[in-house]
């Protein structure tokens, strides 16, 4: 688990599986592999990869600044919320849950099915994506609207059904037929409407599945594409399915820079690693979405740094703690923490310190750099150079890629991002309380 590419702080998008599967899919970049979907595993690709089709025509560098920029509106929304098979699936019930996407994957929904790429978020629960007549929704060749027109087996949620009461801010602006519910991220508000249709993911399906079909968007924030709530809410993917795939699930995530659809999301028990070191999944009432851990330490090199026990507890009061989140891009640290450990690091690298946007820790020129080991409950895990370390395109200047939680936001709360976690195998095993991290190379 490590930060990924310079300021790309808080959307390391590692897109998962972002080619349609059939119907308006664009034509594979030259030295793209794009192998099918199998069984109850889906392939995963860098959003910002050169076979994204999110690739952006920017340069690495402003690509960088401009993610490690929206880190912090991701880290405000986190701070906010207060017999089986495996497959991969998404959902979206919650508060604030749209931000930019980081990995996404290929789905499809309704009857005839139609091709869409949802977005993996671990910390939402609401599922949505863009429908047909919405107002200001994005609207690209790679990420079409849903036609719910064109769905035999699309249904609306009645006003007064069970799920409209778990949406946030739930209404009936569509007519009494039909339960409507806002939703606010960032600079962007969205207006969606509840319904229900058949949800394909690789070789599976789950009929009924509940999801919210936006209308209307205002403002820039909004991403092109859908949502897969893999939270611990009661809408949730996890929870919608909970019969079909035990509540477990678990992803590689490729680089960035990786060339093939590499990576995987699985879902259910079955094919899970036997052999994984594993902590203790926390819960917190107040932000039921959010994977809490216990992280007891912080390595640099040989030593165990001096962090503060209080910037690490868990308090489920203040939402403070750890947590894993597959949305945000760069860890971030609360203060004391992120102090303690970038001292260190510098202390063991010769040369001068200069900074890349966010990145306050950079050098000029090929280094030394120390092994950083998360300590969690049970578990360390000792991150590669690549997961922690962001070059500039040139090669000429490499940052520690992590940062301090922004002080305009409750700054209690350490994240543990995408890049970090970049080419390890992260389970979420929420039946048996537990979340597990091995070393798994899914990146070519």
């Amino acid at each position: 688990m490590a930060m990924a590419g310079p300021p790309l702080l808080l959307l390391l998008l590692l897109l998962v599986a972002a080619v349609a599967a059939s119907g308006g899919a664009t034509a594979t970049p030259a030295g793209c592999a794009a192998p099918a979907d199998g069984g109850s595993t889906l392939r995963v690709l860098h959003a910002f990869g050169p076979c994204s089709p999110f690739h952006p025509s920017t340069s690495w560098e402003d690509t960088v600044l401009d993610l490690l920029s929206r880190d912090d509106s991701r880290l405000i929304y986190l701070a906010s919320l207060a017999t089986a098979r495996r497959s991969f699936v998404p959902i979206a019930p919650g508060r604030q849950v749209l931000q930019t996407p980081t990995y996404v994957v290929r789905a499809r929904l309704g009857t005839p099915p139609q091709p869409l790429l949802l977005a993996l978020d671990t910390s939402s629960d609401v599922a949505w994506l863009p429908c047909s007549g919405c107002t200001g929704c994005p609207y690209s060749a790679v990420a079409p609207l849903f036609d719910t027109s064109r769905s035999t087996t699309h249904r609306p949620v009645p006003c007064g059904a069970p799920p409209c009461w778990q949406v946030p801010n739930p209404s009936c602006p569509f007519g009494s037929a039909a339960c409507g519910f806002n939703l606010t991220y960032g600079s962007s508000s969205l207006v969606a409407s509840l319904a229900q249709d058949s949800l394909s993911v690789a070789s599976d399906v789950v009929p009924g599945y509940t999801f919210g079909c936006l209308q209307k968007t205002t403002g820039p924030s909004v991403p092109p594409q859908g949502l897969l709530g893999l939270g611990r809410g009661p809408l949730s993917f996890l929870s919608q399915t909970k019969n079909l795939y035990a509540s477990t699930f678990s992803y590689c995530l490729p680089s960035f820079k990786s060339l093939n659809f590499s990576g995987t999301l699985r879902l259910g028990p079955v094919g899970q690693p036997y052999r994984i070191k594993t902590t203790p999944l926390r819960s917190n009432p107040h932000r039921s979405s959010l994977y809490y851990v216990d992280m007891v330490g912080i390595r640099v090199g040989r030593k165990v740094v001096d962090i503060p026990p209080a910037a690490l507890a868990f308090d489920a009061a203040t939402g403070g703690g750890t947590i894993f989140d597959s949305g945000t891009m760069f860890t971030r640290l609360v203060a004391p923490a992120y102090v303690a450990v970038r001292d260190e690091f510098r202390r063991r690298v010769r040369g001068k310190v200069t900074s890349l946007g966010g990145f306050d820790t950079c050098y000029n020129g090929p280094f030394v750099a120390p092994a950083i080991t998360f300590m969690f409950v049970g578990m360390n895990v000792t991150l590669p150079a690549d997961n922690y370390l962001i070059h500039s395109t040139a090669g000429s200047i490499t940052c520690l890629a992590m940062a301090a939680t922004p002080d305009n936001v409750n700054s209690v709360l350490n994240v543990i991002a995408n890049m970090q976690q970049m080419n390890h195998r992260v389970l979420f095993d929420v039946p048996n309380g537990r979340l597990g991290v091995a070393r798994e190379r899914c990146s070519f």
